[in-house]
Order: C-alpha cells, then sequence, then structure tokens
C-alpha cells in the first residue's frame, strides 16, 4: 500500500514537472518570437522618436555638427512664423477630400454587399489602385494632368481630351486652387480601395439573419442601412475617420512627387522635409515634426470624444 502511495506521489511529481516544462517551452517560444520585432520596433520606432524630440530643442544641421542646446527657441520660431502654419491650409482640401473618399468607399461597399452580378469582379477593380507604388500613381496623374515638366505646360492626355471636345486647355498643376483639387482627386482614387475593403469587411461581419429579419419586415435599403449597417460598423468607420483626418494633415508623397510643393500645393510635412534636408535646420524640422505628431494626437482624442459610444 505504501509502495503503491509511493508511485503515485512520484507519478504526480513527474506530471506536474512535466507540465512545468511544457509552460516554460511555451513562454519561451512567445518571448523569442516578440523579442525580434520588439527590438526592430525600438530601433527604428522609439529611438528615433526620442532623438527626433531631443534633436527638436537644439541647433543642429543634418550631420550633427556643430551642435547649440537652445531650449524652447525652435518651437518660438514655429509658432511666431505664419509661413510654417500656412500650408496647413492645403489639409482642409484633402479632408474634404477624405470624407468624399469615406462617403463613397461606404456607399460602393454597401451596394457591392448586396446581391448583384460581379460583384467580386467589380471588389477587386476598386481595389486594384491601392495595390500600386504611390511613386508609380504620382507619375501617371502627372502625365494624365500635364506632359512635360507636369507644371506649366498644357500638354497631357486630360487636355488632350479637352481640346478634342473643342475647349481650351488648362494648366491644371500650375493653378493655384485647382492644383490642390486635382492632387486631393489622385488621392481619393488611390485610397479608396483600401477604405472599400474595411467597409465591406465589417458589413459582412454582421450576421445574416439580421439582414434576413430587416427583409421579412419589410425595410428598405435606407432603413437597412441606417438602422443596421451604420450601427454595426461603427467601429470602423470611427476608425476609418481617424485615419483619414491624420492622413490629410499628414499628406506629403503625392504632392511632393507630382509638383514638388509648388504653386501653392505645398503641405506642413513637404516643409518640414524641405526644412531639415533642403536648408539643413534638423533641429528645427524636428521642432515641426513633434508639433505635426501633437496636432494628431489631438485631433484623435477629440474625435474619440465625440464618437464615443454610449454604455
Amino acid at each position: 500500500m505504501a509502495q503503491k502511495k509511493s508511485l503515485s506521489g512520484n507519478s504526480g511529481a513527474y506530471a506536474g514537472k512535466r507540465l512545468s516544462r511544457q509552460y516554460t517551452n511555451k513562454m519561451l517560444t512567445v518571448i523569442l518570437f516578440l523579442l525580434i520585432p520588439t527590438v526592430l520596433l525600438f530601433i527604428f520606432t522609439y529611438i528615433p522618436a526620442f532623438n527626433m524630440f531631443r534633436y527638436s530643442f537644439e541647433e543642429r544641421d543634418q550631420f550633427g555638427a556643430n551642435v547649440n542646446f537652445i531650449g524652447f527657441k525652435n518651437y518660438e520660431t514655429i509658432f511666431s512664423t505664419p509661413e510654417y502654419f500656412s500650408t496647413f491650409k492645403n489639409s482642409i482640401y484633402y479632408l474634404f477630400g477624405s470624407f468624399i473618399q469615406l462617403g463613397l468607399a461606404l456607399f460602393l461597399a454597401t451596394i457591392l454587399c448586396s446581391k448583384i452580378r460581379f460583384s467580386n469582379f467589380f471588389k477587386g477593380v476598386l481595389f486594384f489602385p491601392y495595390m500600386i507604388n504611390t511613386v508609380a500613381v504620382a507619375v501617371i496623374f502627372r502625365r494624365f494632368f500635364q506632359r512635360g515638366d507636369g507644371i506649366t505646360n498644357t500638354d497631357g492626355t486630360l487636355n488632350s481630351i479637352i481640346t478634342l471636345l473643342g475647349g481650351d486647355p488648362v494648366k491644371f498643376l500650375s493653378t493655384e486652387g485647382l492644383v490642390n483639387v486635382c492632387l486631393v482627386f489622385v488621392s481619393i482614387w488611390r485610397y479608396i480601395g483600401f477604405d472599400l475593403v474595411m467597409f465591406i469587411g465589417a458589413i459582412q461581419s454582421v450576421s445574416p439573419d439580421i439582414y434576413e429579419a430587416a427583409e421579412l419586415d419589410g425595410a428598405n435599403r435606407w432603413q437597412v442601412f441606417r438602422y443596421i449597417i451604420a450601427p454595426g460598423i461603427r467601429p470602423i468607420i470611427l476608425l476609418q475617420m481617424i485615419l483619414a483626418v491624420k492622413g490629410a494633415i499628414s499628406v506629403y508623397e503625392i504632392p511632393y512627387i507630382i509638383t514638388g510643393g509648388r504653386f501653392g500645393s505645398s503641405t506642413f510635412v513637404i516643409q518640414t522635409t524641405e526644412t531639415a534636408f533642403k536648408f539643413q535646420k534638423v533641429g528645427l524640422a524636428s521642432a515641426m515634426a513633434v508639433v505635426l505628431t501633437i496636432i494628431i494626437i489631438i485631433v484623435t482624442v477629440i474625435q474619440k470624444l465625440c464618437f464615443k459610444e454610449e454604455k
């Protein structure tokens, strides 16, 4: 009897050690898988962000020679010089364009999630622009609006069509105001596919039984959207709105490649880049980047508070 108890005790201890070893191996595997991305995150994100914050209090060039600590002088320069914030007016164009993009994407997603023919084909066609490299998109539309240097002449595919129809050619990329409308159009064409996929995924995640019940109750398309789709995908709509505002404030690639920021199309990010690499004022550019980050955080918090879900 005592021997049986001893064997049972040894078996229990062995099972405990085995479970402990399995748990240790599992935790070790998790740590090893998380270690590399965490190290990369610190090296390429957190450390550069900390250095950027430190540089914002210094006067330095891009090579870090003759570094001088100047405190908040860079921030004083930003807030006391109207030219630095004047470029934010162009963000209004992209902000309106972002909401048009969201509304159009939500409208198309609602249609494509209904029972229509060739819906998968149209989904692929609309998502395809998002898969194209931004540089390629900018070069394509630069040639579409104006040929040659893409800025000052009136040649180009669109002007060829206008001339063929008997109209006068237009300087799309060298007319202040109009150039931003053209750039916003390119941005909508480029990024609407991402919003479309997100909305389609959210709409399809709603239980089909709810749609069937609404159909049996005689609800029309607008009522289904208002009372079922919109409340059901509200978190995704909020997320896309936050990304849209962030993108409108920090837009860079499309205006920089197409116009180089000329003719009133410059943005705050383009100005920050030029300050750092063209005028070699890395400290001032770092302060501008910090200010932009703070603005994005404030706007995001305001959006979260405005669209806070009721408990």
